[in-house]
C-alpha cells in the first residue's frame, strides 16, 4: 500500500529525530480516534506538518478507511488524492497514529503496511480504541530503521508535546 517515499515527493519522510506536537494536536487526535472508532472499532490519523518546518506536526488528517474491531482499511483512491494534495502544499506526514482494542503493541501487519515506509517513519499505537486518559500511558512508538525493521522507542524521546506558545 505505500513505497519508500521522500520530501522530494512531498509525502512523507522524518528528517530529524524529535517530533513537535502540541497539546491541542493530541486533544484533536484522542477525539477523532475516539469518535471515529466508538470504543469498539480500531482507527487511523495521520499527523502533517509543512517541509519548512519538518520538525512540527500542524494538522491532524482523518483518513478515509474501513474501520474494524482488529483493523482497518484506508482508501486507495483517497491516499493517491491525499498524496498529491501533501505534495501541492509542501507538507509531510510525520507519524501515522492508530488505536488497538486492547494494549498497544506494533503488530505484524502494522509492520507490513506503514502508509510511509521510510526509515525514521514514527507509527504511535493507543490502547484500549484510545478511551484512555488523553495522553501517551500504555502507548506503544515504533521507529522505522534503515534496515526496514521497526523498533520500539519511548514515546518521549521522540515525540515533545509543546504548550499552545510552543515551549515545551
Amino acid at each position: 500500500m505505500s513505497d519508500a517515499l521522500s520530501s522530494d515527493t512531498g509525502v512523507g519522510v522524518l528528517p530529524t529525530s524529535v517530533t513537535l506536537v502540541s497539546k491541542t494536536i493530541i486533544e484533536l487526535t484522542f477525539e477523532l480516534l475516539r469518535e471515529c472508532g466508538e470504543g469498539r472499532r480500531e482507527c487511523q490519523v495521520l499527523w502533517i506538518g509543512p517541509w519548512s518546518d519538518p520538525q512540527r506536526v500542524t494538522s491532524v488528517v482523518h483518513p478515509v478507511h474501513q474501520a474494524h474491531g482488529d483493523g482497518f482499511e484506508l482508501s486507495d483512491s483517497w491516499i493517491s488524492k491525499f498524496f498529491a494534495h501533501l505534495f501541492e502544499t509542501k507538507q509531510g506526514i510525520r507519524a501515522q497514529v492508530h488505536t488497538h482494542p486492547g494494549r498497544a503493541f506494533h503488530s505484524v501487519t502494522d509492520d507490513s503496511w506503514p502508509i510511509v515506509s521510510t526509515p525514521g517513519f514514527l507509527s504511535l499505537v493507543i490502547p484500549r480504541f484510545a478511551q484512555g486518559n488523553t495522553g501517551f500511558e500504555g502507548a506503544y512508538l515504533t521507529e522505522l530503521d534503515s534496515e526496514g525493521v521497526w523498533r520500539e522507542v519511548p514515546c518521549f524521546a521522540r515525540i515533545l508535546v509543546e504548550n499552545q506558545t510552543g515551549n515545551p
